[in-house]
């Protein structure tokens, strides 16, 4: 088994509960606590050595082993350097009331350099490049040496043998830089493509793509937000969920499932399953509302505005649902679910068209609904 992450950087934040422990990844792909699974940070990535470091100190500090061994870094990989943050950090503050609410981890700068053909990558590093001489950078390269390879041939190589590599996204499907709410978006594709270019995968070798999705939506930091709750509900969701940013510590915005966003990114990825986490959230809920469609201008539209003024002005479109009011927290069978938790989980198969195989109840790993097909 190989897992990978193919663009971002440490703008992403996830979370995994194992045993009780809470292990918090950046820039490592989630799978790396498994012993037996290899590990790819993919050309499309671009790394803050000092962080990448850093996160694996703390990891290992919560019972991470053998990383050494299963780690591996791409040579093509860009870095992220400190100028990045620091210029990072001035356009921010630049921008004042306009800002876009970025992490300041000098993403954006990063991969803006890289598209301007002069930025640096881990090969220069660990080649001849005047970087090696600055004494800190140069105890990186000797720490990174061991992890670099080609991580194409290795992704090839891998896929030739007829193992499983798993592409784990780093931000989510409306902050892709072309297809998300621009200009409230990260710097890199979140979609499939970026899947593609950032570990050099053909189209072809491409085989489920799960679309991980909140029994409600969220968003971190400004832009357009159609069903955002600004109510007692929102504020809800927000401490249940445990709605707080693993990257900035900021709190997440909350509000009803939006199944119209969701087509929407379906329609771009094409997701051929959906795994649908933290329907427990919602046990405490009289009452549910799921967004299906929009109206703009007092008539209803069959697309997405790539517009965010049109965006900011739709009218949605709910179902009201009855809620269920029972714990989902211990049930391991879709059949024992409450009736009133199966219909939204068909409401959400009926409206995308895309079966829910999995359904998260809990922090766990083990906190899963396997939905048998």
């Amino acid at each position: 088994m190989v897992t990978s992450r193919s663009q971002g950087g440490n703008n992403a934040g996830h979370t995994v509960v194992v045993d009780g422990k809470n292990i918090d990844f950046h820039l490592l792909p989630s799978g790396i606590i498994h012993e037996r699974c290899i590990s790819i940070i993919g050309n499309g990535v671009v790394i803050h050595l000092p962080s990448l470091f850093e996160e694996l100190a703390k990891n290992e500090a919560k019972g991470l082993k053998s990383w050494e061994k299963r780690l591996i870094i791409s040579n093509r990989a860009h870095l992220v350097l400190d100028m990045h943050q620091q210029v990072d950090a001035l356009q921010e503050a630049e921008k004042g009331g306009k800002s876009l609410g970025t992490t300041k981890k000098g993403i954006g700068p990063c991969y803006s350099n890289k598209a301007e053909s002069n930025g640096i990558r881990v090969s220069d590093l660990l080649g001849t490049f005047a970087l090696y001489h600055v004494t800190r950078y140069r105890e990186f390269a000797e720490r990174l040496r061991p992890l670099v390879h080609d991580s194409v041939s290795y992704v090839h190589k891998s896929l030739k043998e007829g193992k499983t590599v798993l592409v784990e996204g780093a931000n989510a499907a409306m902050l892709d830089i072309d297809f998300g709410t621009y200009p409230y978006v990260t710097s890199s594709n979140c979609s499939v493509g970026g899947a593609l270019t950032g570990l050099g995968l053909p189209p072809q070798s491409i085989g489920e793509v799960v679309g991980v999705v909140k029994a409600y939506t969220t968003r971190v930091g400004d832009g357009p937000f159609p069903t955002e709750l600004k109510d007692e509900i929102g504020s809800l969701l927000q401490k249940r969920g445990g709605e707080i940013s693993v990257t900035t510590q900021r709190i997440r915005r909350c509000g009803w499932l939006d199944l119209a966003l969701l087509r929407y990114t379906s329609m771009v990825n094409g997701y051929t399953a959906i795994y649908l986490t933290k329907l427990n959230i919602l046990d405490t809920l009289e009452e549910i509302k799921v967004a299906v469609s929009y109206k703009l201008n007092g008539k209803e539209i069959d697309y997405f505005p790539g517009s965010i003024t049109d965006l900011e002005q739709v009218e949605v479109n709910y179902k009201t649902m009855d809620g269920w009011l029972k714990s989902t927290e211990n049930v391991r069978d879709f059949a024992e679910l409450p009736a009133q938790a199966q219909e939204y989980i068909k409401l959400i198969e009926d409206e995308m068209g895309v079966p829910v195989k999995w359904i998260g109840v809990g922090k766990d790993r083990e906190s899963v609904i396997c939905v048998k097909e």
